[in-house]
């Protein structure tokens, strides 16, 4: 939305946010907002990377019930669908179970 703002900026920096309808105070605070990243984004990286290891350090087998279980050991707060999520999202396909063979046929 910046670079809209800005190629405009022939037009005024104000005139273009109110025709937008943009407060301006939003339009300054998006530059310190990609600079300076929020608490809680932060604590995203953290946890995401918390997440990341435990799964490796497992051997990539725990999957996002047993990864949670160990964060909470660890007094780690995260939701049980937050660890779901970031599991999910993760690049690193989970191992699935082994196929169920019925040998009564």
């Amino acid at each position: 939305m910046t670079a809209l703002v800005d190629e405009h900026r022939h037009l005024g920096v104000e005139p273009v946010l109110r025709q937008l309808h943009i407060p301006s105070s939003t339009y300054y605070r998006w530059p310190r907002a990609e600079r300076e990243p929020c608490e809680r984004r932060r604590r995203d990286v953290e946890l995401t990377e918390q997440i990341k290891e435990i799964h490796a350090g497992s051997g990539g087998i725990y999957g996002s019930p047993r990864v949670h279980a160990v964060l909470k050991r660890e007094s780690v707060h995260a939701g049980r669908k937050r660890v779901e999520r970031d599991r999910t999202a993760s690049t690193e396909p989970a191992v699935g179970h082994r196929p169920h063979h019925d040998h009564h046929q």
